[in-house]
């Protein structure tokens, strides 16, 4: 008898051992990076990407535990009570030609991409921003406006507006993304207003004609109660997408004080009128001229109206961020475009995208970091007429099959961990490491991390006065969480 209560006794134990082991590997694998058998806070998780792509964000397996660290290594402390900017999100623009190619796969490798892009699981990178062209961009297939009319007629009523080209394939993916993440925040950017309200009646450059500027303000208002229709919320729109180049195909050139003209006189009393919350993001181009949107913002008139600046990295340096922020620190920065082309290598387009991208512009106050297409063809095909034929998405996408590229590792390195909501906190700056740091609403840290030398680096991470040791390989970005 007391033989058989010992072996019920033995096999209770080992289905309750079996049961905390599995409960513990589950612990293990999801994205949040709990560690196993031990409380978070005693233990850092590591994910990792090398530029020569042996290791793409690759959960590692041995646990860094906070302990002893190493005496002559250089310390990054990590200190959460130095608040700054809360994220919006990390993501793509979700361009038409994206939309139609994910739209044209077999409905189960489909909805596998959309929950490996969108989703939460433990292989999905839980994009959380997009943004949208309003109208076509230079990677749709087709040049088009909401309100196209014949040469030489005009709508000044915008009785023709109509969204059908977006009902085709932009929508109903958006539909598709917002079922598995309703969270997702929505930028529109349009590349033209229909070619009969400019000075050239062309797609390409001109610029707006007065007489239609309160036209376009209410052009803006129906897009954004059209999407609202569909079930679409527009979290913010820009005025124009690359104001200052007007050789796109669409494009349109708009100086800063045309910007803040047609802002304090039309869209922002239009959207107030109507009712209307998305914010307003003024300049969408490069870091080489913050004095754009800070003239913009000189005009109280205008400055009022204005949530915030975008920028592109295409030329100038990503402080240009901060530049803008000093001069107006109640005002918020997003970074809203950057592109990997066709003849980029990714070993360098990891590094300086990791760098300048993702850790720079959010070290420099942006509440967004976004790569630009989200998908391609291995062809490049789908643009307008004179529009980019290099454009690379993270994604390609040939049939029914897709490849990752190397803007969907840059995008996953923060999309993945640092959340919505999100805040960035302190860092200390070290030699040879770029690096930010962030506090989750969930009270998980992450800490994103480039060794963009040719050598490792050994260095402790400390935060709350414990501290632990890491390695970091040469070409290597990681991602820390505890």
């Amino acid at each position: 008898m007391k033989r058989y209560i010992r072996k019920s006794f033995f096999f209770l134990m080992l289905i309750f051992l079996t049961s905390v082991h599995s409960d513990c590997s589950k612990k293990t694998n999801n994205q949040n990076g709990n560690a196993p058998g031990l409380p978070d806070s005693n233990n850092i998780i590591f994910w990792a990407t090398k530029a020569d792509q042996t290791v793409l964000l690759q959960k590692q397996s041995s646990l860094l535990a906070f302990g002893s660290p190493n005496a002559s290594a250089q310390t990054i402390e990590v200190d959460s009570n130095q608040h700054f900017q809360t994220i919006d999100g990390f993501g793509y623009t979700l361009t038409g030609g994206s939309a139609f190619l994910i739209n044209k796969m077999n409905a189960s490798p489909k909805s596998s991409l959309i929950q490996l892009l969108f989703g939460n699981g433990n292989d999905a990178i839980g994009v959380s921003y997009l943004r949208l062209s309003i109208g076509a961009s230079d990677l749709n297939e087709t040049v088009y406006s909401y309100d196209d009319m014949p040469t030489g007629e005009t709508d000044t009523s915008l009785s023709h507006f109509s969204l059908a080209e977006d009902t085709v394939d932009v929508i109903p993916l958006l539909k598709q993304i917002l079922a598995i993440n309703p969270n997702i925040k929505i930028l529109g950017s349009p590349w033209s207003p229909p070619a009969w309200m400019k000075d050239n009646e062309s797609s390409i450059g001109g610029s707006l004609l007065t007489q239609y500027y309160s036209v376009y303000a209410k052009y803006f208002v129906k897009y954004i109660q059209a999407m609202k229709s569909n079930g679409i919320t527009i979290d913010a729109v820009t005025i124009q997408n690359e104001p200052q180049n007007g050789g796109n195909n669409p494009s349109m050139v708009m100086s800063a004080l045309q910007e803040a003209d047609f802002i304090k006189n039309n869209l922002g009393p239009a959207f107030a009128a109507a009712g209307i919350s998305s914010k307003i993001i003024i300049w969408d181009h490069n870091c080489d001229n913050p004095n754009y949107p800070i003239t913009i913002l000189n005009d109280p008139d205008a400055n009022k109206f204005v949530n915030g600046s975008a920028f592109h990295l295409y030329a100038g340096d990503i402080s240009a961020l901060s530049v803008v922020h000093n001069a107006f620190p109640i005002k918020d920065l997003y970074f809203t475009e950057q592109w990997t082309g066709s003849s980029g290598s990714f070993n360098g387009d990891l590094q300086w995208h990791i760098k300048n991208v993702i850790i720079g512009s959010m070290l420099n106050w942006s509440k967004t970091a976004l790569e630009w297409n989200l998908a391609s063809d291995p062809s490049f095909s789908l643009h307008t007429p004179g529009g980019c034929s290099q454009c690379k998405g993270a994604i390609t996408i040939g049939g029914s099959s897709y490849i990752k590229n190397v803007g969907f590792y840059i995008i996953a390195h923060a999309s993945k961990f640092v959340l919505q909501g999100s805040v960035r906190i302190g860092s200390t700056v070290i030699t040879g490491l770029s690096n930010v740091a962030f506090l989750r609403p969930d009270g998980k840290k992450v800490l994103i991390a480039l060794n963009d030398g040719t050598t490792d680096i050994s260095f402790n991470i400390k935060f709350d006065g414990k501290q632990n040791t890491t390695l970091l390989p040469a070409g290597t970005v990681g991602t820390y969480i505890w």
